[in-house]
């Protein structure tokens, strides 16, 4: 959010919304670590105090939500229209109800609950206390929904978490996700300055994937899963990848799948 106009954002994403008859899904976040310093100053905004534009990101993103919210926004030119504010044109009701926010901590799932937005979390949490990375972010998505109600929002919030889930199910799915990706664990490391969880690879037989995912107490929790898959292979073996799961794992864990949505 850091690289963008809050209220070019907001009318192109009504636009949008309008033309796909409101199934937009958006997901937006601060953005993640990035090679360039400041980069956010070469796209001409500037002002943050903090290195990695997190300000900038908050500073946008309340504007961008009073926008979509229909809030009068920008002062009216008296010698073109009646005197007054104008709002973003144009003006999705039900906008405001698609927006996703990516939290990667405990204390911003509260505060996306506290907004009334959905909760987009991702294979990685900046915290680091020793637990499995599922059940910090189960505890996340607790924090995130009893925010939710306390702050009286009457409506029904989403979670969406991601994983990297590998269907073995032929020789080269087993090539490229062996043994190394089966042996996989969580890992604590540092991003931004901040110790982080990161979440494991899942890559096994649909039959093993199953009980592995049925363990993790987020993806049981959440009622949206995204799979993060690996681009650079081409679309034809992620293709493969989406259809594995949505043939071999989805239906045991009592989910619809789209490989269209996916």
């Amino acid at each position: 959010m850091h690289y963008e106009n809050p209220l070019y954002l907001a009318e192109e994403a009504a636009a949008l919304d309008f033309i796909a008859d409101g199934r937009l899904a958006l997901g937006i976040s601060r953005g993640s670590p990035e090679p360039a310093i400041r980069g956010y100053e070469h796209f001409g905004y500037t002002g943050s105090e903090d290195p990695r534009g997190a300000d900038l990101a908050r500073e946008k993103f309340d504007l961008f939500l009073r926008a979509i919210s229909g809030e009068r926004i920008a002062e009216a030119d008296p010698q073109m229209v009646p005197p007054g504010k104008l709002a973003i044109e144009p003006h999705s009701p039900t906008l405001r109800d698609h927006v996703w926010w990516g939290a990667g901590s405990r204390a911003t799932a509260e505060e996306t609950g506290r907004k009334g937005l959905n909760l987009m979390s991702s294979t990685l949490l900046t915290e680091a206390t020793g637990k499995p990375f599922h059940e910090l972010q189960r505890e996340q998505i607790d924090v995130f929904r009893a925010a939710y109600r306390e702050a009286g929002h009457s409506g029904s919030p989403r979670v969406s978490v991601s994983r990297s889930v590998f269907p073995i199910v032929n020789e080269q799915d087993e090539m490229f996700f062996g043994l190394p990706s089966r042996e996989n664990r969580d890992q604590v490391g540092v991003i931004d300055g901040m110790q982080s969880t990161f979440g494991k690879t899942y890559a096994a037989t649909p039959d093993v994937l199953i009980e592995q995912l049925k363990a993790d107490e987020a993806v049981m929790e959440a009622d949206t899963l995204m799979l993060t898959i690996p681009n650079q292979l081409g679309p034809e073996y992620n293709l493969h990848i989406l259809e594995s799961f949505a043939k071999h794992v989805a239906p045991a864990l009592g989910w619809q799948s789209s490989t269209e949505n996916a």
